[in-house]
């Protein structure tokens, strides 16, 4: 493995120096020069910032600091090592004051500078802003590069408090150092002065698709089998890379093969997000055969055209999709409402699949194992923990934007989620389904409504941003077809949160520009724990506004539901007739406990004095 690894690191940065199709590194480059981008977050009182370096050469030191102006004077923090063969620098600063911006500046030998600005905490915003961004494809058979500044000029004008890059920085699984470099110089003016989550994908770890089978060690380049095909040297770099500023791990346990975890939580602005690794605990599928050998009568493979196959037969109850670990990371962050009015999780892909046509518009797909609908079971677990928060989810991956409400056992019993369109858009995928849709709204499209998705999970789909003809033929191969991003606007006193899904080459602040056919999009927050449906507590009448409301089965202690509410009333809402336990309060020790029978209609109103 050894020897595996480093054939393939020499491999990987003497094509990236040498090859250089598209890219090389700027001519010329001097000492002064040497600091590429930055990335930060701040997470209560921490912040954490990963300096990205062109090559330390002619025994340059392998050593940067990270300094503050206080009263006009640069002051020294912090220092930190350089990594080979990364180039990164990971910077902590704790006890930080996040009431104040602050100017930082990366410094290096005393001859390169690169200066931001650390934002102070907006949580006294009435209206958080999210951006969110994916699949950065710049890749020679992709058809080349298209620049970003249209939409890194928007966001500049948008000013956003937060960036959410949710994978496929880099396409290029040859020359990765090098399109990283690339992906960072794009973005960074924008990087620069604003708080930025990035988490990875399949293709940033080498891979068209991955299962990752908590670490294993894949062999072959399909990655079926499950697990990374590349070293796992290789994927811990590029995970240092793009993910080591942020908050520290929920369990930093690595899993197999010594490969490090990031899924965590960071709360900014009085929103907390969830960051979720979809990928890397998710089961392969060589158990496949063995469960459906009438549909894998020759071996797995990784999706499925024939419109006779029974999907509910790929279903195996043991197959992971988030694992263990993280469905107890989200119990526990269920609960955690400190500085926190409204919740999000941030995922790589939809937990759903929300495409029927895939790369060209000619042959229908049936069950693409690639997207979070397989393993339904594992989905399933995933969306039952996920909705107790009332968390909507925003992921990317997919190519196309969608909005969906999902269900586990019944239509809309689940919470929404958000996938935003590519920053550049080569393989395209549509939703375009033979039957229109069942329940769905007046005058929308008949790929809106109730569907049963490919692996037969109830979905329903509210919006869709599918290619059209004229943008099929527009501009080539990278063109901008069906290309944009995200912006998310929380509005905490109202408790709305508006999904706006804009194209390329507009101006977003101008009234005039539209978005994807279906947006913009608002929703209260409650809308993500809100079954057709449901039996109901008591309303509560509390004495002391905005309290974190949780329910619990009264005999097992599970966690149906928790949330901070809005205003002083509230009646909670169940799937189940049974005995409910009210806490309300937050923190170990609740202020107020009460145990509750749930009913189909229930009228009674219960004041609680806080």
């Amino acid at each position: 493995m050894k020897n595996k690894f480093l054939t393939f690191i020499i491999f990987l940065f003497v094509t990236s120096f040498i090859k250089g199709q598209i890219l090389s590194l700027p001519k010329n480059l001097q000492p002064e020069d040497r600091i590429a981008f930055a990335m930060y977050t701040v997470h209560e009182n921490t912040v954490k910032m990963t300096a990205q370096f062109y090559p330390i050469i002619n025994y340059e030191p392998f050593e940067a600091t990270l300094e503050i102006e206080e009263n006009g004077k640069w002051v020294e923090k912090t220092k930190a090592a350089i990594r080979y063969p990364g180039y990164t620098s990971l910077f902590r600063i704790d006890n930080w004051d996040d009431t104040k911006e602050a100017k930082y500046r990366v410094v290096h030998n005393n001859k390169a500078f690169y200066e931001g600005i650390i934002r102070k905490n907006p949580i006294h915003k009435e209206d958080f802003i999210l951006a969110a961004l994916t699949c950065n494809s710049i890749y020679p058979r992709h058809g080349g590069d298209i620049p970003r500044t249209d939409i890194v000029e928007n966001l500049i004008k948008l000013k956003p408090d937060l960036l959410f890059f949710s994978g496929d920085q880099v396409y290029d699984h040859a020359q990765h150092y090098l399109y990283w470099l690339k992906f960072g110089t794009d973005f960074k003016e924008i990087i620069r002065n604003t708080p930025t989550i990035c988490i990875v994908d399949d293709h940033d770890v080498g891979q068209g698709n991955l299962w990752g089978a908590e670490g294993d060690s894949s062999p072959t380049l399909s990655g079926v089998s499950g697990g990374y095909y590349r070293p796992a040297e290789y994927v811990k770099e590029v995970e240092r890379a793009q993910t080591s500023h942020l908050p520290d791990p929920y369990d930093a346990t690595p899993v197999k093969q010594g490969i490090g975890v990031y899924y965590t939580d960071l709360k900014w602005g009085g929103i907390s997000f969830a960051i979720l690794e979809d990928r890397k605990f998710k089961s392969g599928l060589l158990d496949l055969p063995k469960y459906a050998p009438d549909i894998f009568p020759k071996g797995t493979r990784d999706a499925i055209f024939d419109p006779t196959v029974d999907t509910r037969k790929l279903d195996i109850p043991t197959a992971k999709l988030l694992g263990e670990r993280q469905l107890k990371f989200l119990e526990d962050w269920t609960t955690d409402w400190e500085n926190a009015e409204m919740k999000t999780v941030l995922t790589q892909s939809v937990f759903a699949m929300v495409n029927n046509y895939t790369g060209k518009h000619d042959r229908e797909i049936i069950a693409d194992f690639d997207t979070n609908g397989w393993p339904q079971s594992g989905r399933n677990k995933a969306l039952s923990v996920i909705r107790k928060s009332f968390s909507p989810m925003i992921g990317g991956d997919q190519h196309l934007a969608t909005f969906v409400k999902h269900g586990v056992d019944n239509w809309g019993d689940a919470s929404y989620s958000f996938v935003t369109p590519a920053i550049a858009n080569y393989w395209m995928r549509w939703w375009d389904p033979k039957n229109p849709g069942k329940n769905r709204d007046k005058n929308l499209p008949k790929y809106t409504g109730d569907f049963l998705d490919g692996f037969q999970n109830k979905i329903t789909v509210k919006a869709v941003g599918n290619p059209s003809s004229e943008e099929i033929k527009e501009g080539g191969k990278l063109s901008t077809r069906v290309a944009g991003f995200g912006v998310i606007k929380y509005n905490k006193s109202k408790r709305t949160i508006t999904f706006d899904c804009w194209g390329r080459n507009v101006d977003i602040m101008n009234p005039n520009s539209k978005q994807y056919k279906g947006w913009p999009i608002t929703i209260s927050q409650f809308d993500n724990f809100n079954p057709r449906e449901s039996f109901l507590l008591p309303t509560l009448d509390l004495s002391k506004e905005n309290q974190v409301v949780t329910i619990r089965k009264s005999a097992t202690r599970e966690i149906v539901s928790s949330v901070r509410i809005k205003g002083k009333i509230y009646q909670p809402k169940v799937l189940e007739l049974g005995s409910y336990t009210i806490e309300i309060g937050e923190g170990n020790t609740p202020i107020k406990l009460f145990e509750i029978i749930s009913k189909s209609k229930n009228r009674e109103h219960l004041k609680v004095k806080i």
